[in-house]
C-alpha cells in the first residue's frame, strides 16, 4: 500500500521536474519563538514555496471555550488559501523543519475545507536539504489568486458533545495523542487541569514515526492501530488540537475513514464544568 497522504523528496523533486503545477506552503514553527518561522523561511525555502503563518493563520485567539488554538473559521482560511493561488483541486505539499504537527494541522484544514489533494513533505525542509534540494532565499513571486469555495466535511471535526456522548456510551473511540504523563495526569505542561477524557486511548502523536524522525508505512501503522476498530468512528484528540493531527494523518494512512479531530481537544473539555476527569493509565 503506497502513501497518499506524505511525500518522500524524490517524490516531489520528480513531479516538480515533470512541471507538474504543485503549490509548496512552507509552516515552519516554533511555539516558543514565534518569529522563528518567518525569519527561517526568508533565509531560505523550497523554490516557489509561500509562507504560512501557523499561529496567526491556522489558529483563532483563545475565547471561554474551543480550545487553545481555536480552528478559524472556514471563511477565513478559504480567503488565505485562495489569496496563495489554491482551491480545492490545487495539488499542495505542506512542510516544515522536519515531521511535526504544523505540516500534519495545515494538511488537515486544507482537507477539511475539501481540498483533495494535499500532502506532506516526509522529513520537511530538513530532509530536502539534506538530499541537495534546490533553495531559495526571500519572498516567493507568488501565484495569480484562485477563488477557494470551502466544503467542510462533517466527518472530519467532532465538537463537544460528540465527545461527551463517545466518553459515556463508548460508541466512537476516543484516541489521545499526548504522551503517557500526560495521559495520566503526572504533568499538565500547558493546561490548568491534568488528565484525561474518560474511556479514551493513548497514543502518543510521535510513536507514527520512525527513530529517524521518518513517518512510518502504511502496514507499520496499521500494526499500531491494530486495537482500533477499523470500521468504527474514532475521535482524536491532544491538548489544543494541534499534535492530534499527525495522529489523524496516520489513521488515514493505516486505512482508517471514519476518523474525527476534536479540534478543542483537552483545553476545551475542562473549560466546561460537570466534564469528568480521568486519570492513570488507563
Amino acid at each position: 500500500m503506497s502513501s497518499t497522504n506524505v511525500v518522500s523528496v524524490e517524490q516531489l523533486r520528480s513531479r516538480l521536474e515533470r512541471g507538474e503545477r504543485i503549490a509548496l506552503l512552507d509552516v515552519r514553527f516554533n511555539p516558543k519563538e514565534l518569529a522563528y518561522g518567518r525569519e527561517a523561511y526568508t533565509k531560505g525555502h523550497l523554490p516557489g514555496a509561500a509562507f504560512i503563518d501557523f499561529k496567526a493563520d491556522l489558529t483563532d485567539p483563545a475565547q471561554e471555550h474551543g480550545g487553545r488554538s481555536p480552528l478559524p473559521a472556514p471563511e477565513r482560511l478559504a480567503a488565505l488559501f485562495g489569496s496563495l493561488g489554491i482551491d480545492r483541486e490545487t495539488a499542495v505539499v505542506a512542510y516544515e523543519d522536519g515531521n511535526g504537527p504544523a505540516a500534519s494541522r495545515l494538511w488537515w484544514v486544507l482537507r477539511y475545507l475539501g481540498a483533495e489533494r494535499v500532502q506532506v513533505l516526509d522529513g520537511g525542509y530538513s530532509a530536502w536539504t539534506a538530499a541537495g534540494g534546490a533553495i531559495e532565499a526571500g519572498p516567493a513571486a507568488g501565484a495569480a489568486p484562485r477563488k477557494f469555495v470551502p466544503s467542510p466535511r462533517a466527518g472530519w471535526l467532532a465538537g463537544v458533545e460528540e465527545v461527551r456522548r463517545a466518553s459515556a456510551s463508548g460508541g466512537a473511540k476516543l484516541v489521545d495523542s499526548r504522551d503517557a504523563a500526560q495521559f495520566a495526569g503526572r504533568e499538565a505542561p500547558f493546561d490548568p487541569v491534568a488528565g484525561h477524557i474518560p474511556g479514551a486511548s493513548n497514543y502518543f502523536w510521535k510513536d507514527a514515526l520512525e527513530a529517524d524522525g521518518a513517518w512510518k508505512s502504511p502496514e507499520q501503522l496499521r500494526e499500531r492501530f491494530a486495537d482500533l476498530p477499523s470500521d468504527g468512528e474514532i475521535i482524536v484528540y491532544c491538548g489544543s488540537g494541534i499534535s492530534a493531527t499527525p495522529n489523524v494523518l496516520a489513521l488515514h494512512e493505516a486505512g482508517y475513514e471514519n476518523v474525527k479531530l476534536y479540534a478543542g481537544s483537552w483545553s476545551d473539555w475542562i473549560s466546561y464544568e460537570g466534564n469528568v476527569v480521568a486519570t492513570g493509565e488507563e
